[in-house]
């Protein structure tokens, strides 16, 4: 691979060399967003920049890769260059601990392989176009996919661990729906296929944890770290989750509000009458007991707020009756704004 492939993911996530971790992590975000293959269906150039910012990630906001990364720009300049084991890597006399370890790759590709501790989804050949695989973030929409060390190997630690933590981490993006209901996905990770079951109520940044799933020791074989999938959830049409319950919005029409009416909402168990008391104001809410997201104790509560929507266009009849209306209002809602001064 020649020098000018060499991506500075600085330059990448548009973040000094200095950047602390919360800048990289909120540059990805913007990024990540503003590229999504989702937000962008059939953008080949937002697909590309979506994969670039993805990988920038992966490496920056992992404290030991980034390491290897900033000492790994040294290297690069001298890739192609003979060296003394002959392998193209640099080495020979003197070479300390950091440049044994690049010495057991033969190439540069199994070194950048090795570095995202990278693995294939399957079926992810379109945006969301899964066929009942994982659905991943950062999902590319191709084959490649790479995962992030788990912070220092604190959690999920085994005997015999080497220094370096085997532990990864993968986002698994789940609709609202799969969450709630709990759901079983297919990973291919490194060629190995497995079934994971995702319980019902997980939210988003809760970790599932998949035993010796994560990166081999390549000094002892035997040897697997542990994979923990990090959950992340799609945006509905109409619920929106605020931790353990469940938040969606309902229309009301003028006279609705003022006279108060029965209306039918929609609840994770189906349409449900509620009475709505005359005089609600906009922006109310309304609460829907044991109608929200599934907990160890039960279920949450599902809050309806009621938004007033007045009518963007009147019939005759209508405009009539609107302006009689408005001609005998006794109601000020105005009045206790006389006087205010500053």
């Amino acid at each position: 691979m020649a020098t000018t492939d060499f991506k500075d993911y600085y330059s990448v996530l548009g973040v000094a060399r200095s950047a602390s971790g919360d800048d990289i992590k909120q540059a990805f975000r913007r990024l990540a967003r503003k590229y999504h293959p989702d937000m962008n269906p059939g953008d080949k150039v937002a697909e590309g920049r979506f994969k670039e910012v993805s990988e920038a990630y992966e490496v920056l906001s992992d404290t030991d890769k980034r390491r290897k990364y900033d000492q790994f720009g040294k290297y690069w300049k001298q890739m192609g260059q003979p060296s003394g084991g002959g392998t193209g890597w640099p080495g020979g006399a003197g070479m300390g601990f950091e440049d044994a370890e690049f010495g057991r790759f033969n190439t540069f590709e199994e070194f950048v392989n090795d570095l995202l501790g990278r693995f294939n989804t399957p079926g992810s050949g379109s945006p969301g176009g899964n066929s009942g695989y994982s659905s991943y973030r950062p999902p590319s929409g191709s084959s490649g996919f790479g995962f992030n060390d788990f912070a220092n190997g604190t959690t999920g630690s085994s005997k015999g661990r080497s220094p370096q933590s085997l532990d990864r981490e993968a986002n698994l993006t789940l609709t609202l729906s799969e969450a709630f209901h709990g759901v079983e996905k297919r990973l291919s990770i490194t060629g190995e296929t497995i079934d994971v079951r995702i319980p019902a109520g997980v939210t988003p940044g809760k970790k599932v944890r998949l035993r010796g799933k994560g990166q081999s020791n390549p000094y002892a074989t035997q040897q697997r770290g542990d994979l923990y999938l990090v959950i992340d959830l799609q945006d509905h049409s109409f619920f929106t989750l605020d931790e353990d319950n469940l938040i969606c919005e309902v229309p009301l029409a003028p006279d609705e509000a003022v006279l108060g009416t029965q209306l039918e909402v929609p609840t994770p168990d189906g349409l449900v009458k509620v009475n709505v008391p005359a005089g609600v104001r906009s922006g109310q809410s309304l609460r829907l007991r044991g109608k929200g997201w599934p907990t160890k104790n039960g279920r949450g509560d599902q809050m309806v707020r009621l938004v007033i929507t007045p009518p963007k266009s009147l019939t005759p009849t209508e405009q009539d009756y609107y302006e009689k209306l408005r001609d005998s209002r006794s109601y000020d809602p105005r009045s206790t704004l006389q006087g205010i001064t500053l």
